[in-house]
């Protein structure tokens, strides 16, 4: 040791040796900067993953998915580029959970498969993920359960475990030690006072760090538009409990299925009015099995029967929770609501609860399926100011306090959309932060952060890779445009065969047409059509056109042209040219 010593005890030497602070050690040269790279969840909702970045040594918070948007059509999921991790995963040394919403874990399978270190979460968060892990053929050997209060060292870095409240249960914060300073990662939160878990934040722990000294704080931005405080997820039990007493007839309660306090309050509700309580939908099933493994979810001694029982049961001594309430096409709710699902069928007097609020997007799903179940008879209750629903975010009063609690020197807002992160990043400065302290980053913007500044400096690959089915990454912009034209405007086929040896036109050209035109009400449309392509394979003989590739872009313009003229559409048109 050269025996120079700085801050937080770290010794630090011209050449390669080792630099202590409390217990961890570095390797390598003194580095004075941390990189923060967000690879997703700036910007937009869902698919949460940030690198943080000291010399060559990396962790990764979150690996999270988001569902695909209205124009992306045929797609499963998307999932953030993780090419960056995967040209640095040697020097990748974990994987942090905050909680184990989708948009939190739902990448993780994939990112699994290319990437082999530790994964680190709380005994649920890790719970769901094994289901998602099992489900795409993945091994749970490197999953450790953590709690909260737990510190974990790896490399250059030490974090610690700090419970929140939010949606679901076992939800922490990161507090992560590095050689400059402390960051402290919120994750997702809400301020519950009455949680249903009894299990409040640990206020203590924020204000400790605070009263050290944080460097930087990247907090939740969800609500930031959001007035006021988050109701306590406790409002919703009481909603139930009113409409559990007056309902006459069978209850249908359709929520996430990762909100495992919900779902605790439905069956607490259905005990106290002497109900049986079913669930429906695979992953809501997964999630229960789980919870009640794990001992998150309490569930009396012969409550819970399956869905084949319930005709056991008059319907007023029954209740279903279910998948299906952001409308999902093959959703049990939806399946119900169309009169199609195998195992229920909803009759006039059900009370239906969608105890949630539609995902932008969602709106017209959800709309119609209310409106279905309307036409079965069932009374519907689905509206936010019906208390069915709180949300799991901290409104502005919340994030206020949790500023206050913190005060960090920089920060940076994360988990939003860009007028999110603007919001929080105005009450920041409201609070006396200055704006040269505040970063408002994008996905796979270098925030490089020092003790005496932070900016953005560079950018690595970052977006979105579509998972089709089984295919990761193999459609992309060009495969969806053809989609979003075939969906508009529908494909014209246009098949002739051809002489190998003269290169005449031996036979056709045949037109097929999907999507377009109803072909036998536009049959003089069709005939004009197949005049056009004739035409334009005359043109090309005339004019010594042998090459298939010149032919075929003669025809598509041409037909292309005409279609036009005539329909103002442009369908996909696909010349095939065989030879004999």
């Amino acid at each position: 040791m050269c025996g120079h010593s700085i801050k937080f005890n770290f010794y630090i030497c011209t050449e390669e040796c080792k630099i202590k602070n409390g217990g961890v050690f570095f390797l390598g040269k003194f580095q004075h900067k941390v990189q923060i790279i967000p690879l997703g969840g700036l910007g937009e909702i869902g698919k949460n993953m940030t690198v943080f970045r000291y010399g060559d040594d990396m962790i990764l918070i979150d690996a999270g998915l988001m569902f695909p948007e209205d124009d992306m059509l045929g797609i499963d999921l998307v999932i953030p580029d993780i090419t960056y991790l995967v040209e640095n995963k040697d020097k990748i040394k974990g994987i942090f959970l905050t909680h184990g919403h989708e948009d939190h874990i739902g990448a993780l399978p994939y990112v699994m498969k290319q990437i082999d270190c530790p994964v680190y979460g709380t005994a649920l968060t890790l719970g769901i993920l094994q289901g998602r892990l099992k489900e795409n053929g993945v091994g749970n050997e490197t999953l450790h359960v953590v709690k909260p209060g737990d510190k974990i060292n790896t490399g250059a870095f030490k974090l610690d475990f700090i419970r929140v409240n939010h949606s679901i249960p076992d939800a922490v914060a990161i507090a992560i030690t590095t050689p400059i300073g402390v960051i402290i990662h919120t994750g997702d939160f809400k301020i519950d006072h009455t949680p249903v878990d009894g299990q409040v934040m640990e206020f203590n722990k924020f204000a400790e760090y605070g009263d050290r000294g944080v460097l930087c704080l990247l907090a939740d931005s969800t609500n930031a538009e959001r007035p006021g405080f988050t109701p306590s997820e406790k409002m919703v039990g009481q909603t139930f409990d009113e409409e559990f007493r007056y309902a006459k007839h069978r209850i249908i309660v359709a929520t996430f299925s990762s909100n495992v306090h919900r779902i605790q309050q439905v069956i607490d509700t259905a005990v106290k009015y002497d109900r049986k309580v079913a669930v429906i939908g695979r992953s809501m099933v997964n999630v229960v099995n789980i919870a009640k493994e794990l001992g998150y979810l309490k569930v009396p001694e012969g409550v819970l029967i399956d869905i084949d029982e319930t005709h056991n049961y008059t319907p007023e001594k029954v209740v279903i929770i279910t998948t299906g309430s952001q409308g999902e096409p093959m959703s049990a709710l939806t399946r119900m609501a169309m009169n199609d699902h195998k195992k229920v069928d909803i009759m006039p007097g059900d009370t239906v609860i969608i105890s949630a609020t539609p995902i932008p997007g969602n709106e017209k799903l959800v709309s119609r399926t209310i409106d279905h179940l309307y036409k079965l008879g069932a009374d519907v209750i689905y509206e936010k100011s019906n208390g069915v629903h709180v949300s799991g975010h901290a409104s502005q009063e919340e994030i206020k306090m949790m500023h206050n609690l913190v005060r960090p020197r920089f920060f940076m807002p994360v988990h939003g959309e860009y007028r999110h992160l603007v919001k929080h990043a105005n009450l920041a400065k409201s609070l006396g932060m200055p704006a040269d302290h505040i970063v408002i980053g994008e996905n796979g913007s270098v925030i490089e952060l020092t003790k005496s500044s932070i900016t953005i400096n560079g950018k690595v690959p970052a977006g979105k890779v579509l998972v089709d089915g089984l295919g990761v990454g193999d459609v992309g912009n060009i495969v969806l445009r053809d989609r979003r034209q075939l969906s508009q405007d529908g494909i014209m086929i246009v098949v002739v065969t051809v002489d190998k040896e003269s290169c005449h036109v031996v036979s056709g050209p045949d037109i097929v047409s999907r999507g377009f035109v109803y072909v036998r009400e536009a049959e003089d449309l069709m005939d004009e059509a197949r005049d056009k392509v004739q035409a334009a394979l005359d043109r090309c003989e005339e004019n010594n056109v042998s090459e298939w590739s010149a032919i075929k872009s003669t025809v598509r313009d041409s037909l292309g042209r005409f279609l036009f003229e005539r329909t103002r559409r442009r369908p996909m048109i696909l010349p095939i040219i065989m030879e004999i």
